[in-house]
């Protein structure tokens, strides 16, 4: 599940309520079924989280801090050991886990923190921004990472970025946070059939005229719903794919074109069209506002 919104929007604020760390002015906190207010350990003891910065005893080895953490969780000493190696192999530190974790750069010790994560073995993962300052290699090896703590291990996963395009390839189901306010939660492509229409393409174009003889021409194909100017180029919503019909006409009327293609659907479209919405609001919005952000 991916927690997205631009900085200040609160997404930290609300993994520290879910961990019990901030207590909410209002309204309760579940994780698994526990109070993260009343049962602050309980939840503790079923969720691993990574904060954006993470820190370690910089003059233990990874081994040692990972042995820390073990005895911290009660690991059982007979298997402790072994459960730190095979956390160690599986984030690729085997080779440096004897090595001062002062040593290590960002993206060992992001490793380092999922390793910390596989020895406590919790059901519920939180990741506050865990590619944030990565290198490309590092951000597809976490990314990675991610994936196996989910689709492998069957954990629970909990993601706040606001890196959309990364967020989209490792999370089944998301929610946008904007100021404060969850305006949407699901599946991407439910959220893509609310904003963009369920059965819509859209075309992206670029002519070298945008004149509203080319409007005209346009919205006379058959199943055009709309169009729009973004940038330099036209983006047009239509019931069926008319790139061919589109082309056609283009060329016997003499229109030039120079770009023509159809648009996958983005978290990055669909959360700036929620964005959108939200700040058509006002400044306080009442529950019925929210509900038309959300439709």
């Amino acid at each position: 599940y991916g927690l997205l919104g631009p900085n200040g929007a609160g997404k930290t604020t609300t993994i520290l309520m879910m961990l019990g760390l901030s207590e909410p002015t209002a309204g309760r906190v579940l994780v698994d079924g526990y109070n993260s207010t009343t049962q602050p350990i309980k939840v503790k003891q079923i969720t691993g989280y990574l904060p954006d910065n993470i820190g370690f005893y910089e003059d233990l080895t990874g081994r040692e801090n990972l042995r820390f953490i073990a005895r911290l969780n009660g690991v059982p000493g007979k298997h402790m050991d072994e459960r730190i190696d095979s956390a160690l192999e599986r984030v690729g530190l085997l080779d440096v886990g004897d090595k001062a974790a002062g040593t290590y750069s960002r993206g060992m010790r992001q490793r380092l923190g999922i390793a910390d994560l596989l020895v406590k073995d919790p059901k519920v993962v939180i990741l506050d921004e865990p590619t944030l300052g990565l290198d490309p290699e590092g951000i597809e090896y976490m990314l990675q990472l991610i994936r196996d703590l989910s689709k492998k291990d069957g954990r629970t996963v909990l993601i706040s970025s606001h890196l959309l395009h990364q967020v989209q390839r490792v999370c089944d189901r998301v929610g946008i946070f904007v100021k404060g306010r969850l305006l949407a939660s699901g599946p991407i492509d439910t959220l893509a059939d609310q904003v963009f229409g369920k059965d819509s393409y859209m075309l992206e174009l670029k002519s070298d005229s945008h004149g509203k003889e080319l409007y005209k021409l346009i919205n006379s194909i058959p199943g055009v719903l709309d169009v729009t100017t973004e940038g330099d180029k036209l983006v047009i919503k239509s019931e069926k794919d008319i790139r061919r019909e589109l082309t056609v006409k283009m060329f016997e009327s003499g229109f030039s074109l120079l770009h023509l293609r159809l648009l996958e659907r983005e978290l990055d479209d669909i959360y700036r069209k929620y964005f959108e919405k939200k700040e058509g609001l006002d400044a306080r919005p009442n529950l019925q506002r929210v509900r038309s952000a959300v439709q």
